[in-house]
């Protein structure tokens, strides 16, 4: 008998952040039994928050009836707190086997109303908004209420330890595994400010003059310069 393949839908929006999205496909692409597809409010391109990587998104009516969704972040998600987005993510929860988001994404599920009452992360410059949406900030980098069918990550790069959790919560620890393996995910980076509960003062000062710089370019208009 054959099994069913399991299918994972990122809702994409303009000013996305690209590793938000595609960290968590590679993994969720590369298992067996997986297929994997952005969708948009709009069919066509949907542009990241670097004005740079553009992929193609089928509509929201046309995607298939997603197992799991992947919510990705970015600068962009002041726009889309209301409206088509998170009406058709509250939708669609109602039948996923998960519902996820990386960075920023949580506060999507936040006002499509699916984190209240419930721990959740984000990128950490804005753990103080999750309140806003009923939730239970903390800072651990990745949050799994399973009874809630509901998994956050923190900033950016946590997606793709996410989407191997998730592939393991779907397919099983060996899959999981040898996905690590294939993808060779393992991380040795060259400095140890990636937390920052370990970053010094003017490192964390200077990441957060980049967010709020990335936030500005879109909140000045409908669309972040090129």
């Amino acid at each position: 008998m054959t099994t069913p393949e399991i299918n994972v839908v990122i809702p994409l929006y303009d000013a996305f952040t690209a590793l938000d999205a595609v960290g968590p496909y590679q993994m969720l692409a590369f298992t067996p039994g997986v297929r994997v597809v952005f969708a948009a409010e709009r069919p066509g391109p949907v542009v990241d928050d670097r004005r740079a990587l553009q992929l193609t998104a089928v509509g929201f009516e046309q995607a298939p009836r997603p197992d799991v969704v992947v919510v990705p972040g970015g600068p962009g998600t002041v726009h889309v707190l209301d409206g088509a987005f998170p009406s058709w993510l509250r939708d669609v929860h109602a039948t996923t086997r998960w519902t996820t988001s990386v960075c920023s994404g949580s506060l999507i599920l936040g006002a499509a109303g699916l984190i209240e009452g419930l721990r959740a992360t984000t990128h950490y410059l804005h753990l103080d908004k999750l309140p806003i949406f009923g939730a239970v900030p903390t800072p651990q980098r990745v949050v799994a209420e399973h009874d809630a069918r509901i998994i956050t990550a923190a900033g950016v790069s946590s997606g793709i330890d996410m989407a191997l959790r998730l592939v393991e919560l779907l397919t099983g620890t060996r899959t999981a595994q040898a996905v690590q393996l294939w993808t060779e995910y393992d991380p040795q980076p060259p400095f140890d400010t990636g937390s920052p509960l370990r970053a010094p003062q003017d490192i964390a000062a200077l990441a957060a003059e980049y967010d709020s710089a990335a936030l500005e370019a879109v909140t000045r208009s409908d669309r972040p310069p090129s």
